[in-house]
């Protein structure tokens, strides 16, 4: 892909070309490498390297047409540019998206760092090495039949007719081990975990192991569950998974849509435990890959959602930021139309809680390890949740895992619900967070 001076360029001269006055341009290219291996054999090698390029188009009655190319080179564009214009007298008249008035802030610390990417043959070796401890590790696991090591860089831009010019590059590698066990007369049991990191040297192949293991053997001994209510502990990704599915709470969009469990009116209503605070933090420290612009240009930054149980923000794009006279957040993606997520979600302790709980010391506790089926389990605009679960009944720090269970309640009723959020926070995915204890959910066991 050109350089972002050399697209600036190109778009510059094809829309003065073309009498066009108005456009941003945002692309991103993925250069990335992936092995999936089975029973000591490479099963599976991917390489792709994918670019694309929006082009957002404003006509002189201010409608918008927008086209997407991967095509970045003076042609390409020139269609791009042309064809983004003629769809721009069908666009919506109404809420008409625009430039975010922070497209042209300077960011300070733009990432432009990368790392050498490893030949595909040491990932392999890596990954069936992986592969090889695990089924060594105890003779019930028989197959790590979900497996991947990855390494990919990125490249990311911004420009518009304005001068607004940003861009961006990084690495990743990751790692995702999930094993199998077979023993006589037991239900198969199975677990996995997952590590991310700047560069394959620095990948903690060995934690990912060493977590998939140990999970995996501590789900060997199963019991089935009486149905019933239950103190229930989430794992800080199974509270992220769930906090996930119901973002709409937070996104502006879907507010401004009625497809929210929350309305403008909200913020400063106190919706959950004064224990608890979210933010949406892009740069969190913790977050691998950290993104310092989003599709709009706006910088991307710490954004507090819930504070001491108290909704304090919302996530914004451009245009909704002005339609409910805020600041955009840095949480926008374009497209045919603009769409906004979370970037890294970070759930700490709000405050110092009067009481300590512990899984060493509780009684008859449901720890919920991983949730399932959040496609189909969740209804997001009612708020309410049915699915099922990976998980372990502990007592006094004994932990016996559950064979198959659902978990169920209302997500505002849950966030009121929480009794104890734990210090320590762990790395998952989609964020930073701790457990999380909840007073009562209803269980429902086979």
């Amino acid at each position: 892909m050109p350089n972002i001076n050399e697209i600036a360029s190109y778009a510059k001269d094809n829309a003065n070309k073309l009498g066009i006055k108005k456009f941003d341009v945002y692309g991103s290219t993925v250069d990335e490498t992936s092995v999936q291996v089975d029973q000591g054999e490479p099963k599976q090698v991917k390489a792709s390297n994918r670019s694309g390029v929006t082009v957002r188009v404003w006509n002189e009655d201010n409608t918008m047409g927008v086209t997407s190319t991967t095509d970045v080179d003076p042609k390409g564009l020139e269609l791009a540019l042309k064809t983004a214009y003629e769809a721009s007298f069908f666009g919506v008249k109404e809420n008409v998206p625009d430039f975010s008035p922070e497209a042209t802030i300077p960011i300070p610390n733009t990432p432009d760092d990368k790392s050498p990417q490893a030949p595909v043959s040491e990932l392999i070796s890596k990954l069936l090495l992986a592969e090889q401890e695990l089924l060594i590790f105890h003779p019930a696991i028989k197959g790590v039949p979900y497996n991947g090591l990855a390494q990919r860089d990125i490249d990311r831009f911004y420009l518009n007719s304005e001068g607004a010019a940003r861009t961006e590059s990084h690495s990743l590698a990751s790692v995702y081990l999930y094993s199998k066990t077979e023993e006589e007369g037991k239900k198969p049991r199975s677990a996995g975990a997952f590590r991310i990191n700047q560069s394959l040297d620095n990948l903690d192949i060995h934690g990912c192991i060493k977590e998939t293991a140990d999970k995996t053997i501590s789900h060997l001994n199963y019991e089935k569950i009486k149905t019933g209510k239950y103190r229930v502990v989430f794992s800080p990704e199974a509270f992220l998974s769930l906090l996930g599915a119901f973002s709409n709470l937070f996104n502006a969009q879907s507010i401004l849509d009625k497809q929210s469990l929350s309305t403008p009116d909200d913020l400063g209503k106190q919706i959950a435990s004064s224990l608890i605070s979210v933010c949406d933090d892009a740069l969190h420290p913790a977050n691998v890959g950290a993104e310092s612009f989003d599709g709009e240009g706006t910088p991307t930054r710490k954004v507090s959602l819930i504070e001491n149980g108290i909704l304090t923000g919302f996530l914004h794009s451009a245009g909704t930021a002005k339609r409910m006279n805020a600041k955009p957040t840095g949480n926008a993606s374009i497209g045919a139309k603009v769409s906004i997520s979370p970037n890294f979600y970070h759930v700490f302790a709000a405050k110092n809680s009067e009481q300590e709980l512990s899984l060493e010391t509780a009684e008859n506790v449901v720890f919920i390890d991983d949730l399932q089926a959040l496609h189909a389990g969740v209804k997001s605009l009612q708020g309410s949740f049915s699915l099922p679960f990976d998980g372990w009944i502990v007592n006094k720090g004994v932990k016996t895992s559950i064979e198959s269970a659902t978990v169920a309640g209302d997500f505002l009723e849950l966030l009121k619900s929480i009794i104890y959020v734990e210090k320590e926070v762990e790395l998952t995915p989609g964020g930073v967070a701790p457990r999380i204890w909840i007073d009562e959910l209803s269980i429902t066991g086979d």
